[in-house]
């Protein structure tokens, strides 16, 4: 029987139409976004099932949309294939939060709130400064800190070798995109995002989220839930409260968070769940031996089904 990671996907991923098919396909994952939407007080269903696609990049609109989504799948996953030996979960960034519903560490319903104002919060931040972020592809690690330090941005993202996002100030982005090439990076691309996430221009966003997470109630994970911020399971209410805050400024490291599934928790089958398939090429990239799957909608759902049978006898 296979040890299987759940992995959930972040800001970015999103596409017009994520989730309308599931929901069209299953009665429970419609109910769950009709839920959404009386949680919610506004629909969040419809932008992510019709969009138009400016209004579901909003980080306001986008944020509760892969929650749901994320949840929407596991919920048609299970409907096809029941209970599944899941062993640990883990989340990109936004996904981190959904991680942590599958894992029971909150409810649907308690998350979906936590994230409407994490979303709220980042939107807010967004707008309050100038930030950027892009992407070093072919870059070693200590290359691109070096670069960082010279150019004063943060590391945002620890995705898989050979990948480092930074974040910060649009205008010393830009000057680290522009040196980078003779920093040893083969490609250096600026990302198409509202604001410098994972940087220290998210203060105001970790600050407020601070004191919304102290209101929430918080019990045991069902399963570890690996966190950003130091790719290690977090139980105590204590430290997942300290954890969801701090990666709003701090580095996600995706790379060790993978390493950890694989190497600590055994893993042996990765399950993606949200849109695309990001996480499952970089586990692919980290981890080459472990299969990866993914799950965004009623075919790959299909198709996934199929290949877990053939791989959890």
């Amino acid at each position: 029987m296979k040890k299987i990671a759940l992995l959930f996907a972040g800001q970015g991923a999103q596409y017009v139409g994520m989730g309308k098919d599931l929901a069209e396909a299953y009665p429970e994952v419609a109910a769950l976004f009709r839920r959404a939407d009386e949680v919610l007080g506004r629909s969040i269903s419809s932008i992510a099932f019709d969009g138009p696609e400016e209004e579901l990049t909003k980080t306001v609109n986008c944020q509760p949309a892969l929650y749901m989504h994320g949840l929407a799948c596991l919920g048609a996953l299970k409907q096809e294939v029941g209970d599944l030996p899941i062993t640990a979960v883990a989340g990109l960034s936004l996904g981190e939060f959904t991680a942590h519903a599958a894992a029971a560490t909150f409810d649907v319903d308690t998350g979906l709130q936590l994230v409407a104002r994490r979303a709220e919060f980042m939107q807010q931040a967004c707008e309050m400064t100038s930030g950027a972020m892009a992407a070093m592809i072919g870059a070693d690690e200590n290359s691109v800190r070096d670069l960082a330090a010279q150019t004063d941005v943060d590391i945002a993202n620890l995705n898989c070798p050979g990948q480092v996002v930074i974040s910060g100030e649009a205008t010393k982005v830009a000057l680290a995109v522009s040196l980078a090439q003779e920093a040893g990076v083969r490609r250096a691309t600026m990302l198409n995002v509202a604001g410098a996430y994972h940087s220290r221009l998210m203060k105001s966003a970790y600050e407020k989220l601070a004191t919304v997470l102290g209101d929430i109630a918080l019990g045991i994970p069902r399963y570890p839930v690996i966190c950003n911020i130091d790719a290690l399971p977090v139980v105590e209410a204590a430290r997942i409260r300290e954890t969801l805050r701090e990666q709003v400024t701090g580095t996600v490291r995706w790379q060790e968070s993978i390493e950890y599934l694989a190497d600590h928790e055994k893993s042996d089958l990765f399950i993606e769940l949200g849109p695309g398939k990001v996480l499952a090429g970089l586990a692919a990239r980290i981890r080459k031996e472990v299969p990866a799957l993914s799950i965004s909608d009623t075919a790959s759902l299909k198709t996934a089904v199929e290949r877990l049978k053939s791989l959890t006898p």
